[in-house]
């Protein structure tokens, strides 16, 4: 029997505003318990764009609640990067984790960059909708890969700003590059350091903001590259300290990618140093205390074990035999808000790492 620590609370969210409130919905868009209602959500875009209004106010997300974590529900969460494309009728890497998605029941996806490598957005969203549907919540962090294809008209960004709006997910800032959203009750922080032009001290800024401004029982925060000792290849520093910091501060896990193998940190205390607070498989994410994952095996490509540290709780890699895959976060088990189950599994249904999250921030 696992224990898990008693938590404090914290005041319960905000309400949506009444901006939020008119992306209530109605009509399913697949067997999935996301639902939208289309027409007030459509109605209320219209209108915002006479006023000349952008998203910057809508900052929270209405969905039907059965999912949503600060109502007793659950929301399952497949954390990928480096996907790569394949044609249609293939299911080797790309295709194959995308299926594995959809089997596992996941709710949505957050893409921590590098999409197809090939330039070519519609190819790359049509590869998710024929596997995971149009109407999938699907949310990125740009990756070097993406930029060039990025800011474009019918660009990465354009396509997910749309479909981030087709099913009624408003979000503050610039989608996939440093933005911020809710979904089903988690708090989502988009950066891109290291990967677009801004200083890296820009995102963390933000980061800090983001995360102290919002009561989430669950903050993540994503984005694609890394620190050295962040991964096990041989990345260099790309991204800066701050970053990590800034989430570890404000209790936020921290997805990224970039490297293609998969490797999770045991709960840290300081990020900079890999200052161990415990290596139980039970980590209690709170102010001060919080641990990195890299979910590079989207389907591009294998990359094997360069280097270690006592920090590493779990590593896969080719060396370990590692095959494509995906990590799944379950928010909300058993009616709890505060408590999460993860782990990482692969095409061909080899669990590489398994463990439980519990919240300092949940009921």
């Amino acid at each position: 029997m696992v224990l898990f620590p008693a938590c404090k609370l914290r005041p319960p969210p905000a309400q949506p505003n009444e901006f939020a409130r008119a992306f209530s919905m109605s009509t399913s868009t697949s067997n999935r318990r996301y639902r939208v209602r289309m027409g007030p959500a459509l109605a209320l875009t219209a209108a915002l764009a006479g006023l000349g209004c952008n998203y910057d106010a809508l900052s929270v997300s209405d969905t039907d609640g059965e999912g949503d974590v600060r109502r007793g529900g659950n929301v399952t969460i497949a954390f990928i990067g480096d996907q790569g494309w394949e044609a249609a009728g293939q299911a080797n890497g790309p295709r194959a984790v995308l299926q594995l998605i959809e089997d596992e029941g996941a709710d949505a996806v957050l893409h921590q960059g590098d999409f197809d490598y090939l330039d070519d957005p519609a190819a790359w969203e049509q590869q998710i909708d024929d596997i995971l549907g149009p109407d999938f919540p699907y949310f990125v962090s740009v990756g070097n890969h993406d930029v060039a294809e990025w800011d474009t008209d019918g660009g990465y960004k354009a396509r997910m700003e749309a479909r981030a709006q087709r099913i009624g997910v408003a979000w503050a800032g610039e989608l996939g590059e440093m933005a911020a959203l809710e979904f089903e009750g988690l708090y989502l922080v988009f950066v891109a350091p290291g990967t677009l032009g801004s200083d890296n001290s820009v995102y963390a800024e933000y980061i800090a903001q983001r995360l102290s401004a919002n009561d989430a029982v669950w903050s993540i925060c994503s984005w694609h590259k890394n620190q050295t000792l962040m991964q096990l290849g041989s990345k260099g520093d790309e991204t800066g300290w701050a970053v990590y910091e800034r989430c570890r501060e404000g209790g936020a896990v921290i997805a990224t990618a970039h490297e293609h193998s998969y490797s999770r940190t045991h709960l840290l205390s300081n990020i900079e140093s890999q200052v161990i607070a415990s290596t139980s498989d039970t980590l209690v994410i709170s102010e001060g205390e919080s641990f990195v994952f890299v979910s590079g095996l989207g389907g591009k490509s294998i990359r094997d074990q360069d280097r270690a540290g006592d920090w590493w709780a779990a590593v896969y890699t080719s060396d370990q035999g590692a095959n494509y895959g995906a990590l799944f976060g379950e928010f909300g088990v058993d009616g709890r808000d505060d408590l999460a189950h993860f782990y990482f599994k692969d095409i061909d249904g080899v669990i590489a790492d398994e463990f439980w999250v519990a919240s300092d921030f949940g009921g």
